[in-house]
């Protein structure tokens, strides 16, 4: 059994990350940190699976895949997670959440679906009482994606977290939106990540939704991604746990 491996990210935040499966994610979507190479577990297929012990998990909520997807070999995720009274998983795939038996974030337009997710997804996701909220990929050229999901999901009550996107390459932005970015350290690597005007500009367009978070109290070079700071998945934990009814 491998020695746990802390997210960085997750320090000091009330969370503790875990995934079950070994190697990399079957799902290889577009600018994965999983799957790119340099992520904290590196060499995947020595340090996965990572799970904390129950000790280790004592008084915290346990993140099921902050890599991989709790989807890829569901029954076995939930039988390796059970020791865990506090949890939740999470996914891009929108085939049985109602199944999962503890809250679970739906990331709705991973990989190549980005900027380009088909309206049928959006309007067809299933909304179980433990969808604890949707997460959108967002950059500053998918704004009428954004906007669409938005709409959709807060109207009908379900929260919506939007998740900055980051690249790696310059190459990989369209050339119109590459001064919306800058080249910038994160939590542990460097790229070319959204500057903290655009996100404001971006965030305000729903000051007034009180359904609508960014993942990160603030983005970009005067912010941080770092989760003490941010606090939407404890909130939606437990509301979403108390609307289970547990």
């Amino acid at each position: 059994m491998n020695s746990y491996i802390k997210n960085p990210k997750t320090a000091g935040s009330g969370i503790i990350c875990c995934i079950p499966q070994k190697g990399k994610c079957p799902n290889d979507c577009d600018e994965c940190y999983f799957n790119s190479g340099r992520s904290y577990l590196e060499p995947l297929d020595e340090h996965t699976p990572n799970m904390p012990t129950i000790r280790q998990a004592k008084h915290r909520i346990v993140r099921v895949n902050d890599g991989n997807d709790s989807h890829n070999d569901m029954a076995m995720v939930m039988k390796a997670v059970e020791k865990y009274p506090l949890k939740f998983y999470n996914t891009c795939s929108m085939r049985d959440l109602e199944k999962y038996d503890a809250p679970v974030v739906f990331t709705i337009n991973p990989g190549s679906w980005t900027d380009k997710c088909p309206d049928s997804l959006i309007y067809n996701t299933p909304v179980a009482s433990n969808l604890m909220f949707i997460r959108v990929r967002t950059n500053t050229w998918n704004i009428d994606l954004v906007e669409l999901v938005v709409a959709h999901f807060t109207k009908i009550g379900v929260p919506v977290v939007l998740t900055f996107m980051a690249y790696h390459e310059l190459e990989s932005i369209p050339e119109h939106y590459k001064g919306d970015y800058i080249y910038r350290k994160r939590t542990v690597n460097s790229y070319y990540a959204i500057r903290t005007c655009n996100w404001a500009w971006l965030m305000d367009e729903y000051r007034f939704n009180k359904l609508v978070y960014s993942c990160g109290k603030i983005e970009g070079e005067i912010g941080t991604t770092l989760c003490r700071y941010c606090g939407n998945c404890l909130r939606e934990f437990y509301a979403t746990m108390e609307r289970m009814g547990r």
